[in-house]
């Protein structure tokens, strides 16, 4: 079982924006699979698929960012899940509008909610793919950036983003990390290169 736990936070205020497109990559899997979320075992929802030949548990937390920890715990609990069988989805404002990058674990990256969660799991050791939103300008507070919905001039970037996010997803699971770094962790433009 994989759990696919999309960062975000929960209600009406907060869909659209940037912090939120873990949570809309998440949502967009389930609507591709016909699936409506229902109560988890804790501050969650959940629903379960199948991709790419493998269960998994797709995660929606009803906490905010912050404390993204208090619903990824219970959440690998109720699937018989462990760590390694995470896969995180966030934003990142550190990486270029459209861009995605797998990783098979390491440092929370100054994110808050993947912070909450490897402080609630104790391990570093799980799966996240942090996606590109672009940073604020000199004069605008990060706080408010990431709260803010994503312009209309950004939105087919974002779009084609959750497309591929898609794809990521599938590969991982069907043929794991590295061959899904190496497909997906390159830059958008045609003349792609792998990140360093």
């Amino acid at each position: 079982m994989m759990v696919i736990f999309g960062l975000g936070n929960p209600g009406a205020r907060y869909e659209g924006t940037r912090h939120n497109i873990g949570r809309a990559v998440v949502q967009e899997l389930a609507r591709r699979a016909g699936l409506r979320f229902s109560a988890g075992r804790g501050d969650y929802l959940r629903a379960t698929t199948t991709i790419g030949g493998r269960r998994v548990e797709l995660v929606l937390p009803l906490v905010y960012m912050n404390e993204s920890g208090r619903a990824v715990v219970p959440a690998l609990e109720a699937a018989n899940a462990d760590a390694s069988e995470l896969l995180v989805v966030c934003d990142d404002v550190n990486l270029e509008l459209g861009r995605i990058r797998l990783r098979p674990s390491g440092r929370d990256g100054g994110h808050n909610g993947v912070a909450s969660v490897i402080e609630c799991l104790g391990t570093v050791s799980f799966g996240r793919m942090r996606l590109g939103v672009g940073g604020p300008d000199d004069e605008q507070d990060l706080a408010d950036f990431v709260l803010d919905p994503f312009e209309e001039d950004e939105r087919p970037y974002v779009e084609d983003m959750i497309a591929r996010a898609q794809e990521a997803v599938q590969n991982v699971l069907v043929y794991g990390f590295e061959r899904a770094m190496s497909e997906y962790n390159r830059k958008v433009d045609s003349n792609d290169e792998s990140d360093p």
